[in-house]
């Protein structure tokens, strides 16, 4: 336990100091290229039934789970085989892998530094790459809305949760959740394409989001109280009790109607994915204009949401050591 309490915390402190290096390799894209691969191979060239798709996608699942928790098991129980030193090592680098808060502020900040050079090309280019919809039908207020709403919503499938079940089951099953979440991100999508075919693997994400989703939330609120001026957290609650239901995904409008609260904004509304216009609720009241500083916002809210969690996580595995010894 006490290696697992120090992987656990070095890890987290190695993610906010180095990110996610581009010339680094990175599990989580070695598990984008299993599915990718994975698909081609269970899947046939022309569009099969309903019926057999969503059992194709439920194949797909079950390999890339197997995989993901076979890989991370055997390498975590090699390294502790071989030293308990070496184990910690691995451990933490494995908990720095899968955890995403630097990153996630540094994508959101390119959109936020070519908001404000002007450059509203390169600010829709630098949000496609972390968000699903498409992008060049979008203003300023529209490419900042995009940047605030996935840093919302990635507070908790990107961090939160991520961390929730490192702490609960090291990286076995943080690995586990990172695969889930990774096929939801590349096959979980309501197109013709992949109505069928990703079924199972949005509804594993849902169930396996539905609990670190709400912790979130909480987490944000109290988050809202400690962040300053600019922030309302009174209105972050009143927000979250009216507007958590405002999304197709039972999870998605948690941390959203937090954030949308907090910072006094609207968020969600219609957006465009592969060229087809899909109808979304609003998050929120506009008791305010967007504006791209607002970015620089939602990151003070994910950086101290993600350490309270880190906090209490670290508290509640020194207690069940104790208990234990």
């Amino acid at each position: 336990m006490r290696y697992h309490m120090i992987a656990f915390g070095g890890g987290f402190l190695l993610d906010l100091l180095l990110g996610d290096p581009c010339f680094l390799p990175h599990p989580v894209r070695l598990i984008g290229r299993y599915i990718t691969a994975a698909e081609k191979k269970i899947r046939g060239k022309a569009p099969e039934d309903g019926g057999k798709e969503i059992r194709q996608g439920a194949i797909l699942v079950s390999l890339v789970l197997i995989a993901a928790v076979t890989v991370s098991a055997f390498l975590l129980w090699a390294a502790y085989c071989l030293h308990p030193y070496a184990g910690m090592l691995v451990e933490g680098l494995m908990t720095y892998q899968i955890l995403a808060v630097k990153s996630l502020k540094e994508e959101s900040t390119k959109v936020y530094q070519r908001l404000k050079e002007g450059n509203l090309i390169q600010a829709r280019a630098a949000v496609s790459m972390i968000v699903g919809r498409d992008t060049d039908c979008l203003d300023e207020e529209g490419v900042t809305r995009a940047a605030i709403e996935t840093v919302a919503e990635n507070t908790s499938d990107g961090v939160i949760a991520p961390m929730l079940y490192l702490a609960l089951g090291g990286p076995v099953l943080g690995f586990f959740y990172k695969a889930v979440n990774t096929m939801d991100s590349m096959v979980g999508y309501k197109n013709e394409k992949y109505l069928y075919f990703g079924r199972a693997a949005a509804k594993l994400d849902d169930a396996v989001n539905w609990i670190p989703a709400r912790i979130s939330a909480c987490l944000m609120i109290a988050a809202a109280f400690l962040a300053g001026r600019d922030f309302s957290g009174r209105d972050a609650v009143r927000i979250y009790r009216s507007d958590r239901r405002n999304h197709a995904s039972p999870n998605s409008a948690q941390t959203e109607s937090v954030c949308a609260g907090a910072l006094g904004i609207r968020l969600a509304g219609d957006a465009v994915y592969f060229g087809k216009t899909v109808r979304k609720p609003y998050i929120g009241e506009e008791l305010r204009r967007v504006e791209y500083e607002d970015i620089k916002r939602v990151n003070r809210l994910l950086y101290i949401t993600a350490w309270l969690c880190e906090s209490i996580c670290l508290l509640l595995l020194f207690l069940c050591n104790s208990w234990l010894v």
